[in-house]
C-alpha cells in the first residue's frame, strides 16, 4: 500500500520511519510512505501555511489552500485524515480498515488550529490519539503509520505476534508476558506459564486479561461485556 504524509516538516519522519518495522516494510517493499512537504503548495516568498484567524484570538490557524493543492496533487485513493484533538479516537479498528485499503493520506496540523474547510470539505475523517493536545499532527501520523503497517502481510516475522496484542479481537487488554530467568532479584515467573499445560497457561492469560481491562479500563470492560451480551443474544 501506499501511505501519503502531508506536514510543513517532513524531515520529522526519515529517522522514524527508517527504524524497526515501518523501515524492514519499506525495504521489502510492503508499504510506500510518501512525506509530502506543506510549504511545496504556497506561493509567495516566505512559503507561508498560516494566518491569523477570523474572529480574533491567540494563536495562528494553518491555511485551507496548501492542503487542498497538495491532496489534488498526490491524487490519493482511499482515506484522506486530518489528525486533530477534535477527531474521533483512533482505534484498531481503523488500523485494520486501512491496512486493506491500496492508499491511506494523513494529513498533519500545527500551531492553534487548521481551517475547518479542511476538515470539512478535504478529509474524508478526523481522528486523533486521545484527550490531549500535542504540538502537532506528525507525532498521531506515526502513530497511525506504524499501527497500520504491522498490520500488513509480511510485515511480522510472526503473525501471532499481531494476533496476541491487545484490541487484536475485541476490547481486551493483552496479558502481561515474562521471560528468562524464572527467578530475579526474588521474583519469580508463574508456575502456570513454566507448567507446559497450554489449557492451563490460555486460561490463566485470559483471566489476566480480563482483570487487567477491568481495573484499568473499565470503558474497555463495559464494550466486553456489552459484546459478550449481544453475542448470547444473537445465538438465541
Amino acid at each position: 500500500m501506499r501511505i501519503n504524509i502531508v506536514t510543513i516538516f517532513p524531515g520529522f519522519f526519515d529517522a522514524p520511519l527508517a527504524t524497526s518495522i515501518p523501515g524492514r516494510a519499506r525495504d521489502a517493499g510492503l508499504v510506500d510512505v510518501r512525506v509530502t512537504d506543506l510549504r511545496d503548495f504556497t506561493h509567495d516568498r516566505h512559503r507561508t501555511v498560516d494566518d491569523l484567524p477570523y474572529g480574533g484570538g491567540a494563536g495562528m490557524v494553518m491555511k485551507p489552500e496548501p492542503f487542498f493543492e497538495a491532496v489534488e496533487h498526490l491524487r490519493p485513493e482511499g482515506p484522506v485524515v486530518l489528525l486533530s484533538p477534535r477527531g474521533r479516537i483512533f482505534r484498531h479498528a481503523d488500523a485494520v480498515r486501512y491496512a486493506v485499503q491500496p492508499e491511506l493520506t494523513l494529513l498533519c496540523g500545527h500551531y492553534k488550529d487548521v481551517d475547518e474547510r479542511v476538515a470539512e470539505h478535504l478529509a474524508t475523517e478526523e481522528l486523533s490519539l486521545g484527550d490531549f493536545v500535542l504540538s502537532g499532527g506528525e507525532v498521531a501520523a506515526l502513530a497511525v503509520t506504524d499501527a497500520v503497517v504491522r498490520l500488513l502481510p509480511g510485515a511480522l516475522g510472526d503473525h501471532g505476534s499481531a494476533s496476541s496484542d491487545s484490541f487484536y479481537e475485541g476490547p481486551l487488554l493483552s496479558p502481561p508476558s515474562w521471560t528468562r530467568p524464572p527467578e530475579y532479584q526474588g521474583h519469580a515467573v508463574p508456575e502456570v506459564l513454566r507448567s507446559g499445560d497450554h489449557s492451563r497457561i490460555e486460561a490463566f492469560r485470559r483471566q489476566l486479561a480480563e482483570r487487567i481491562t477491568r481495573e484499568r479500563r473499565p470503558d474497555l470492560w463495559k464494550r466486553h461485556l456489552e459484546e459478550g451480551e449481544a453475542g448470547r443474544e444473537g445465538d438465541a
